[in-house]
């Protein structure tokens, strides 16, 4: 057995690959010998991106774009791997929920995931290749959180839309899973979880004691694209120290 993961010779694409956990995947997945296509709509980041990872070809894109999306991402394909990283967090308690917070998180924590997936899979399976997808969930699908009403139903739709896929696109030899991580310390989850008082509420639900790095869920999702789980489709790992057995 590898000691270690390889995707040399495959083609990956990551969205929200711009900053956190997306760049550190598509910077991973570099590393292991894929050759990555990163999608972002911050195009210093992507800049940022290529300097320190140069072997990395960009998509500077808005996922609610349908459109502009439709068109790069056909182009650019086929991918064999794909990590629908990219989302949007609109906190308001349920009573302020506001139409924009609502459409722009439906358009890109799960229209977009539904959309750059059948662009994928479509160019899987016209040509008949293999392929493993993992969408980028979180622990709020699977528990309501305050001022997280938008954010925790399109995670879990997004839960659904993964299973569903998963069940259509396996015979297709096309596996979907998710990753559903907790609290992780990204630059901006160091910076909003930096409070102790804020953060010894949600920690002291952790049986771990503590909240994710962002190689925690890197791991994970280069195990679900590998052939190490090839076995595994319509699964969420939980990333989340044991938050929901709590």
């Amino acid at each position: 057995m590898e000691p270690h993961l390889s995707f040399r010779g495959l083609r990956a694409l990551v969205t929200g690959a711009g900053k956190g956990i997306g760049r550190a995947v598509a910077v991973a997945l570099s590393r292991a010998g894929a050759r990555v296509t990163a999608l972002s709509r911050t195009a210093e980041d992507l800049e940022s991106l290529t300097r320190e990872c140069p072997g990395i070809e960009t998509l500077c894109l808005d996922l609610a774009d349908w459109e502009a999306v439709e068109a790069a991402v056909g182009a650019a394909g086929p991918f064999e791997l794909l990590v629908n990283n990219a989302a949007v967090a609109e906190l308001q308690s349920f009573l302020e929920v506001t139409r924009s917070a609502l459409q722009r998180s439906l358009d890109v924590n799960f229209a977009a995931v539904l959309h750059v997936s059948q662009i994928v899979a479509r160019q899987l399976i016209a040509q008949g290749l293999p392929g493993a997808i993992v969408n980028v969930s979180s622990q709020a699908s699977k528990r309501a959180l305050r001022d997280h009403a938008v954010y925790c139903s399109t995670k879990s739709a997004l839960d659904m839309l993964s299973k569903v896929m998963a069940m259509e696109l396996g015979p297709h030899k096309i596996r979907v899973n998710t990753v559903n991580p907790t609290v992780v310390m990204t630059d901006m989850g160091r910076i909003n979880w930096s409070d102790p008082q804020k953060s010894a509420a949600m920690i002291n639900r952790i049986p771990l004691g503590k909240f994710a790095e962002v190689d925690d869920v890197v791991n994970s999702i280069l195990f679900l694209l590998s052939d190490k789980s090839a076995m595994t489709t319509g699964s969420s790992l939980m990333i989340d120290g044991g938050f929901l057995v709590s």
